[in-house]
């Protein structure tokens, strides 16, 4: 993902990479100290909120010195202090940002070609930064759990990807018994939660301005030993401290909207991985609904 070089004569930072501070905190965490591992856990631990407070804070929240959160903060690659908050700050706003702000951001921006040349060069940019951060281990246990007939599965999906959900649940309800799809209504998830049995699979999609039910109910979920697999963005929801897997993908567009191109794709290699695991039952299931199609009549034939 591609964005603006600092402009000179504006002091607000700009930032030029898709990595998250949380990323980077990942990727540098076995190269730090304990008391700065203390820290790293501090500011994980309430992303990135933990982080916005002043160094002295910081320091105290996490039981640590403040020249710790200062060598700490270096040691990940800022000059500073305040341009690492200046990052989070960033981070925060482009999480919480609403279609209206979004384009805006997006229209001041846009260069001078056809919408369709600007989707699909956005598009390609989020496939290309997803796949080089998916880890295929962690794809293929995801699979794993997705395939296993002695776990229920559960889709449940917010305002808009409520329908993410639900065309995962559609294939997956032709592969393999046992599955449900949540409604985005909060209301209904208790007796869905009664249902869970520890080992089951909870499939959550949760994407900016983050639904704040999500995370009751992977806290509630995860405490009855259910697995959570999270599908979010470059910006992770806070859902992330409860999934046992999670799916970060690129969803930026030139548009009001997210683009949930990337996120189907994912979703349809895991729906492929998971029918080729065990394809002469699916098969059998196909050719069941199939003949179920044809009693009912549910499909115009060709004469």
């Amino acid at each position: 993902m591609n964005r603006r070089r600092p402009d000179r004569g504006n002091k607000k930072l700009v930032l030029t990479t898709s990595k998250t501070v949380s990323d980077v905190i990942h990727a540098h965490f076995g190269g730090l100290t304990p008391a700065e591992r203390r820290l790293a856990e501090s500011l994980l631990e309430n992303y990135p909120v933990s982080g916005l407070g002043s160094i002295t804070t910081v320091a105290e929240n996490a039981g640590v010195s403040t020249p710790t959160v200062a060598r700490m903060v270096q040691k990940l690659g800022y000059k500073g202090y305040p341009e690492f908050q200046a990052h989070l700050h960033q981070e925060l706003e482009a999480s919480i940002s609403n279609p209206i702000a979004k384009h805006d951001r997006w229209a001041s921006n846009a260069p001078g070609t056809h919408v369709l040349n600007r989707f699909a060069e956005a598009v390609m940019n989020n496939m290309r930064q997803t796949l080089s951060e998916l880890d295929a281990a962690t794809f293929d246990e995801a699979a794993r759990l997705l395939a296993d007939k002695k776990r229920s599965v559960y889709f449940v999906g917010g305002r808009i990807t409520g329908a993410l959900a639900e065309y995962f649940f559609t294939h997956m309800q032709v592969i393999r018994p046992k599955t449900t799809l949540m409604s985005s209504n909060a209301s209904s998830w208790p007796q869905h939660v009664l249902n869970m049995n520890t080992g089951d699979v909870l499939v959550i999609f949760d994407i900016r301005r983050y639904e704040a039910d999500m995370t009751t109910l992977a806290a509630v979920a995860k405490a009855a030993g259910v697995q959570i697999i999270l599908f979010t963005d470059q910006w992770t929801s806070p859902v992330v401290k409860h999934a046992l897997h999670s799916f970060k993908v690129q969803i930026e567009a030139p548009s009001a909207w997210d683009s949930s191109v990337v996120t189907l794709f994912v979703v349809e290699a895991l729906i492929e991985a998971v029918q080729s695991s065990a394809w002469d039952e699916t098969r059998e299931r196909m050719k069941t609904l199939e003949d179920l199609f044809e009693q009912a009549r549910l499909f115009r034939k060709l004469r």
